[in-house]
């Protein structure tokens, strides 16, 4: 029975520990909130114990759940890693880059095992998409959310948009040539609105909008290759799957659009939209890294896949910053 030591009972936490007191193989030993509101709706919810010392519970713990403030990461991490913890953490993985490495470091030294909570990469409609050989050569995704004072605390680049750069990376997997960004402060000191292209060597381009004060919600990947066009709605759940493919006699499928090219080729626009299983993502990906720790297996998102999205994302912000400069000027 492996023991969970969770950091955080607020709105997430509180989640977080509905999904662990449904998964098999799993003891809670408790959890660390320093805010009294919050643990006590905990302790009457979930009826599980409080700890008032963060060292006593890594200590009762075989692996922690940090999901708790950003600015709280470095810290909670790298004392469950000096011993000899496993850790689940909630992305941003910390709040500087200079934490994030030293985070990899210990992480390696310790051998441990450190997944990071980009839960978008167990959205049922990207995984629809399991079997599907994706080379996009054109990426745009916008990711949208009306005001709400979570998350505030950091830049919505490392709110929303590091969701995108995870999604962006893990797809692309070749080295980022170049990055252009903008963005506007509205409503906070940290940049509220965020336009961002990033160039890859091999020729991709990726064009990322996050916001945190839009009137409706979205969270949409559109992705462009030479054989086809596929969408990726994370909200609603969502895929589709556009190619263009000769017209050959067969049967077309009922979404497909026979058409006739200028040079008198008759081709069909076939469209697939891919069966999307529900799924709980967050039970799944507290699953896995259960998994992860019991049969030796490596996480889905390792703590460098957190490492490299945060990185790209911090360099988003400098960009973002040097734009700003140059038309202060």
């Amino acid at each position: 029975m492996l023991r969970i030591g969770i950091f955080g009972a607020g709105h997430l936490g509180k989640i977080h520990i509905q999904q662990w007191l449904d998964i098999d193989q799993i003891s809670i030993s408790g959890f660390y909130e320093p805010d009294d509101a919050n643990a006590a709706e905990a302790i009457s919810r979930f009826n599980i114990k409080r700890y008032d010392s963060i060292d006593l519970l890594i200590q009762d713990a075989d692996a922690i759940d940090i999901v708790c403030t950003t600015t709280a990461h470095y810290d909670l991490a790298r004392r469950a890693f000096l011993a000899g913890r496993h850790v689940f953490i909630e992305k941003p993985l910390a709040q500087t880059l200079e934490e994030a490495k030293e985070l990899v470091d210990l992480a390696k030294e310790a051998g441990v095992k450190c997944q990071v909570g980009h839960v978008e990469r167990y959205n049922p409609a990207l995984l629809a998409l399991g079997n599907i050989q994706l080379r996009p050569m054109f990426i745009e995704a916008h990711r949208l959310a009306q005001f709400h004072t979570r998350g505030t605390d950091v830049s919505v680049v490392l709110d929303l948009m590091i969701h995108d750069i995870d999604i962006v990376l893990h797809l692309v997997k070749s080295p980022v040539r170049r990055i252009s960004a903008s963005g506007v402060s509205v409503l906070n000191e940290t940049a509220d609105i965020v336009n961002a292209r990033i160039e890859f060597d091999n020729g991709c381009v990726a064009n990322l909008t996050a916001s945190r004060l839009s009137m409706k919600r979205m969270r949409k990947m559109r992705l462009f290759q030479r054989d086809a066009y596929i969408g990726i709605d994370f909200l609603d759940k969502k895929a589709e799957i556009i190619r263009l493919k000769d017209d050959i006699g067969v049967p077309h499928g009922e979404l497909d659009i026979p058409i006739e090219l200028s040079n008198g080729d008759k081709k069909v626009i076939s469209v697939d939209l891919p069966d999307v299983a529900p799924n709980n993502a967050i039970k799944m990906e507290l699953t896995e890294f259960v998994n992860a720790i019991i049969n030796d297996l490596p996480p889905r998102v390792n703590i460098y896949d957190g490492f490299l999205a945060m990185d790209i994302a911090h360099q988003i912000l400098k960009k973002m910053s040097l734009h700003q400069e140059q038309h202060n000027v």
